[in-house]
């Protein structure tokens, strides 16, 4: 680092510039403070005959307690001014400008003594010709009109400053401080020039650009985005985060969502300004126990898309076959997107890919759950929420537990803050993509939809879930193409009334005699044989509820009889006939009569008694 940096910054933070006071010693020069005419800084060039180079010094009234502070290499007792405010400064190669930056503001704030002593020193060093000293005559304090104009309201802000130990804590502090004291400020004097620092603040800043930030600042919350430096349009970001002119959290995360769409969407700021954006959205968030419906609205979509992606293949029982090839697609890359097997037909292929996944996790013959195969399980990582901003919390956090999603969570224990989530590190993309390349391979044989795939026997342990899948699609085929027998139940009573009402028709007037008298024969005396009514009673409801086929398949069974003639001459299916038997006797039996598995039909035993006796015990 050189002088010529020194006093660079001098100006254009402070505008105090560097004047050279005695004619004839031109190598001696100071940095005052233009408003009160204190010395700040004694600068000294001397030439070195030996090596041809310039020797560059300077005392810097910044207290010598920052001796103690700093262990540099360049830093001295002072070597010409007298008192404990005073450090010497050597500027060399080694020389680190942030640091010399930072003791020049400390001396610009801090000095507050009027009386200074100069010693110039009567031998020179051995071999090097040196400018003669002489006392340095008296200057003229520097005319007040030299300076810009200062609100009152920013000079007050500069004297907020706190020169401590000077670590980021600190600065995070003295931001947060100064910032809140101009929370409110409103300035009309606009400034376009450049300005690039990390990590900036108010401090950092001379006056114009302290006045041209806050200018654009009073534009930006009337919803006037204009453009201006990135380092002054984080210094925006900053105060958000701080909760500087804002209400609430929810306020500040409105506002960062609004600079995101006047100033990065729009064209203006820095693009690159966007994914430091959208993680300390979902971080702010996060610390402030903002809901989490509403962080992932904030947080970067990326990591929502992910996290997502992963819970669909986690639960996917929950979702619907397009969601869940989705995921798959997610993490495989295009090339399924592409398979023959959707091309062929999009909602079939995406249905048996959903399906074989499905059928994965829900199996358990490979040694565990499918998806921890694949993916690991959710593990801790520090987590440093804002460490890349500045923002200062005054006090430990409380101990916090945050769920953001199904896939990643935050805990907090006395300040310390660790993530929960799942880590592309850890994920095992060979089995991933080897059960997907073996689905693919199988599912194209399957549909003929021609493109093969090689075999790669290492994937041949991934075939049982694809085979399951298809065979459950096999035998659901031949259910479907099995001709269907719809019985309507309910006009058979009024079929039988209809038949009975016919056939009375038809009778001559001696047989409906005749039919009375056999009746009247036929019917138990009064108060006696009550079972054979119910009997009677309960063949009328089998004839009333089954046609004439099925009472005649229900009997031989009931009778450990055949029923292959029945069911072969009628077409008739097993199960059908079970279903129509069982619902017919249902309200008189209270349970199914029949066992059907699907081939052969038996009789359940504990009814074969009843079923005979309903039936009047008949051989039909």
């Amino acid at each position: 680092m050189e002088l010529s940096e020194l006093t660079a910054y001098a100006e254009e933070k402070f505008h105090i510039r560097e004047q050279h006071k005695w004619s004839d010693f031109p190598g001696f020069s100071v940095l005052a403070d233009p408003g009160t005419g204190k010395w700040i800084a004694l600068l000294m060039r001397q030439w070195d005959t030996d090596t041809g180079k310039e020797i560059q010094r300077c005392d810097l009234k910044c207290g010598q307690y920052s001796l103690s502070e700093l262990s540099e290499p360049y830093i001295f007792l002072p070597f010409r001014m007298k008192g404990r405010k005073w450090i010497g400064i050597k500027f060399d190669d080694r020389t680190k400008p942030d640091i010399i930056f930072r003791l020049f503001d400390r001396a610009v704030y801090s000095g507050k003594e009027r009386g200074y002593t100069i010693v110039l020193d009567k031998t020179p060093a051995k071999h090097t010709n040196i400018y003669q000293d002489t006392a340095l005559p008296s200057f003229r304090k520097r005319s007040a009109s030299a300076e810009l104009e200062v609100p009152d309201k920013i000079r007050e802000m500069l004297k907020l400053y706190e020169y401590k130990d000077g670590s980021f804590a600190h600065k995070c502090k003295n931001f947060y401080r100064q910032g809140k004291f101009m929370e409110d400020y409103e300035d009309d004097m606009s400034w376009t020039g450049e300005y690039r620092h990390y990590f900036p603040t108010y401090h950092d800043l001379n006056i114009r650009q302290l006045r041209g930030y806050f200018t654009w600042r009073t534009r930006v919350r009337k919803g006037d985005f204009s453009p201006i430096a990135a380092s002054l349009a984080y210094l925006y970001l900053y105060e958000l985060l701080n909760g500087i002119g804002t209400s609430s959290p929810e306020d500040s995360l409105k506002k960062m969502q609004e600079f995101e769409t006047g100033f990065l969407d729009s064209g203006i700021g820095d693009p690159h300004m966007r994914k430091n954006l959208r993680r300390w959205m979902l971080e702010y968030a996060v610390i402030h126990d903002v809901p989490a419906e509403l962080a992932r609205k904030y947080a970067n979509p990326d990591i929502i898309k992910k996290d997502m992606a992963l819970s669909i293949l986690r639960y996917p029982k929950e979702f619907a076959d397009e969601e869940i090839f989705s995921a798959l697609c997610g993490f495989s890359g295009k090339k399924l997107e592409q398979s023959p097997v959707i091309k062929k037909d999009e909602t079939l292929g995406k249905h048996l890919f959903a399906s074989v996944w499905r059928y994965a996790l829900e199996d358990s013959w490979n040694s565990g759950n499918f998806f921890t195969l694949c993916f690991g399980k959710q593990k801790s990582f520090p987590w440093h929420p804002l460490v890349n901003a500045v923002y200062w919390e005054e006090h430990t956090h409380p101990d916090t537990d945050y769920i953001l999603d199904r896939c990643r969570g935050y805990h907090c224990r006395e300040g310390v803050w660790q993530e929960e989530r799942y880590e592309s590190l850890y994920f095992d993309r060979k089995r991933f993509h080897a059960f997907l390349h073996e689905t693919d391979r199988r599912l194209r044989k399957y549909l003929k939809t021609g493109h093969y795939l090689k075999v790669n026997p290492d994937e041949a342990w991934a075939a049982p879930y694809v085979e399951q899948v298809m065979e459950a699609r096999r035998q659901a085929e031949i259910e479907a193409s099995r001709p269907k027998i719809t019985i309507d139940l309910s006009g058979l009573e009024q079929i039988r009334r209809d038949a009975l009402i016919t056939r009375d028709s038809l009778l001559t007037e001696d047989e409906t005699d005749k039919e009375a008298q056999d009746n009247r024969k036929n019917q138990p005396a009064e108060g006696h044989d009550e079972s054979a009514r119910d009997q009677t009673k309960s063949a009328d409801i089998i004839c009333s509820a089954l046609d004439a086929l099925h009472t005649q398949i229900l009997m031989a069974l009931s009778q450990g009889k055949p029923i292959d003639t029945y069911m072969s001459a009628n077409h008739l299916m097993p199960s059908v006939v079970a279903d129509t038997i069982n619902e017919a006797l249902f309200d008189e039996i209270g349970d199914n009569v029949l066992e059907c598995d699907g081939n052969s039909i038996m009789v359940i035993e504990d009814y074969r008694e009843d079923i005979l006796q309903m039936l009047g015990g008949k051989n039909i």
